[in-house]
């Protein structure tokens, strides 16, 4: 099942993917996916709709060097336990919405990713019971103006930027994760080529170390780390994050005007 969130003259709403003899629709339900739905019979092609980002997190939590490849390019090691940072939900967008380059930093760098979005309240989740607090996933863009992950020391503000954490297209309630691969195109080059295959911590690791913490809220997202290849962003580039079995989030890059 494919779940998106889309733009309505009365406000944004949830709806879910349909195949159709006519092609591909979107047909809104109620009361949201966080809970038992069902469609409430509107529906318009999906070419039509506006697309949003597929969830607005209290929280979104991101892992670290979580690629044995991308850790050794940054110049570091494999963390023994998962390497956790955060990022603001103001960084959020959606796809076709543009990432805004900053003036205070000199070198924006894209990281493609998997998401988690989070189906309930969770706490203290064993590994083994890490699917049931999982609505699905996404893909993510985890933007990052590393110049100044460098020099601040702390990651807060070089992945904090407003429109540094596009998701999308849609969430995804079905994916084999045993090798989803994660890419990310510039420009039409591909930059990032990698798979689900070569996560340090599986994804029920990572749920059941951040819910020993903190407790998940539904629609929070995890972002699971980036392979290797990461690299700048330039004004007026298209920037496009394929995870296998989901879809590609695109995404526009322009300078703060």
């Amino acid at each position: 099942m494919r779940i998106v969130r889309v733009a309505r003259p009365d406000g944004p709403a949830f709806g879910v993917v349909r195949d159709t003899e006519q092609g591909e629709v979107v047909e809104l339900i109620a009361p949201h996916p966080f809970a038992e739905f069902a469609g409430t019979g509107q529906v318009a092609p999906l070419e039509r709709v506006k697309l949003l980002a597929p969830v607005i997190p209290t929280k979104i939590l991101a892992i670290g060097r979580n690629y044995a490849d991308h850790a050794a390019e940054m110049g570091g090691e494999v963390p023994p336990e998962p390497l956790v940072f955060a990022k603001l939900p103001t960084t959020v967008i959606g796809p076709d919405d543009a990432i805004v380059l900053p003036e205070l930093s000199g070198e924006v760098h894209h990281e493609a990713e998997l998401a988690v979005v989070v189906k309930r309240i969770a706490r203290q989740v064993p590994v083994e019971r890490a699917h049931e607090a999982i609505l699905g996933y996404t893909c993510a863009n985890d933007v990052t103006a590393r110049d100044l992950q460098r020099t601040d020391g702390q990651w807060t503000r070089a992945k904090g930027f407003d429109t540094f954490c596009p998701l999308g297209p849609w969430i995804s309630t079905d994916l084999d994760l045993a090798d989803a691969a994660v890419r990310c195109r510039v420009n039409g080059q591909t930059r990032q080529d990698g798979s689900t295959r070569d996560l340090v911590f599986s994804i029920p690791q990572l749920v059941s170390h951040l819910s020993a913490f903190t407790t998940l809220l539904p629609g929070d997202v995890i972002l699971t780390g980036t392979p290797a290849g990461v690299g700048e962003l330039r004004d007026g580039d298209t920037v496009e994050v394929e995870v296998g079995g989901i879809g590609v989030l695109r995404n526009p890059v322009r300078a703060e005007a």
